[in-house]
């Protein structure tokens, strides 16, 4: 009898464990094909390849090789340097001695030219920290002084062209971002009647049919206070044709440039509106 209790009760053990092995498998089973049928019923999922052209500005350079950042910043400011902010007077508008709400007035840039009333464009030698202000040298005024305008809303505009006049040589040069395009003579003001030193811009861009003012005339932001005894021709400051050649190269007019119709046809093409003017001795 100990022999077939041994018996059943090893085979109770192999089938206790069989079951316990066959449950686990049973149950995965199921659940692969109750997932298998769950996928079927699923619609498949189609993905599309979509070729996007290289956005701009992320490519490196044909040569592969990423530019130099110290190379970069001085383009930068060089550009920076030579670029000539312009703005465009939608009035007569104050100026004030600081870049500040408060600050003391000390004049005003006028909304147009003083004998031609032409919009002026006003060259902005600087810009505030905060974008907000202006610094203009103030036109037709003496003794010259310079004074910060609002920015806010008024049209800008640039130019990297700025035009050099060299009293002492009686050169006018014009530069372009720095590099001199150009050199050319010109008569410059009598020992009575100099030209003034100054920051000025171009206010006018007249044509005219000869005479001693030539074929055209590009009228500037300054004037002349010391203008010759008896004369009518105003006292705003330009620089204009002359139907006296010979007199270039010479210290002889009442305080402008005088230049050949050969350089005023250079000079019509890059003398827009705005356009910094430097006189130095």
């Amino acid at each position: 009898m100990r022999p077939r209790r041994s018996t059943r009760s090893k085979l109770a053990i192999v089938l206790t464990l069989a079951l316990g092995l066959l449950t686990p498998m049973a149950a995965n089973m199921v659940g692969a094909q109750a997932g298998a049928l769950e996928a079927s019923a699923v619609r498949p999922v189609v993905v599309r390849m979509v070729a996007i052209a290289t956005p701009r500005g992320f490519a490196l350079p044909a040569s592969g090789v990423r530019p130099n950042p110290a190379y970069v910043a001085r383009v930068a400011a060089r550009v920076a340097r030579w670029t000539n902010v312009l703005v465009k007077m939608p009035r007569t508008l104050p100026a004030f001695a600081r870049p500040r709400a408060g600050a003391m007035q000390v004049g005003v840039v006028p909304a147009g030219s003083k004998y031609y009333g032409i919009p002026i464009v006003a060259w902005v030698e600087e810009v505030s920290a905060d974008g907000r202000w202006g610094r203009v040298e103030l036109p037709y005024t003496w003794p010259r002084r310079e004074g910060w305008i609002r920015l806010h809303g008024l049209h800008r505009d640039a130019t990297r062209v700025r035009v050099e006049v060299d009293l002492s040589t009686h050169t006018v040069i014009v530069r372009k971002f720095g590099n001199v395009l150009f050199r050319a003579s010109g008569a410059t003001g009598a020992p009575s009647t100099p030209t003034p030193v100054g920051e000025y811009f171009v206010t006018d861009r007249v044509p005219f049919s000869g005479g001693s003012y030539g074929t055209f005339a590009f009228g500037i932001s300054g004037i002349q206070p010391r203008l010759p005894v008896g004369w009518s021709g105003g006292n705003q400051l330009a620089i204009h044709g002359t139907n006296s050649p010979s007199s270039i190269g010479q210290s002889v007019s009442a305080g402008c440039v005088r230049v050949s119709e050969s350089t005023l046809d250079r000079l019509i093409p890059l003398l827009v509106y705005g356009t910094p003017v430097i006189v130095h001795a």
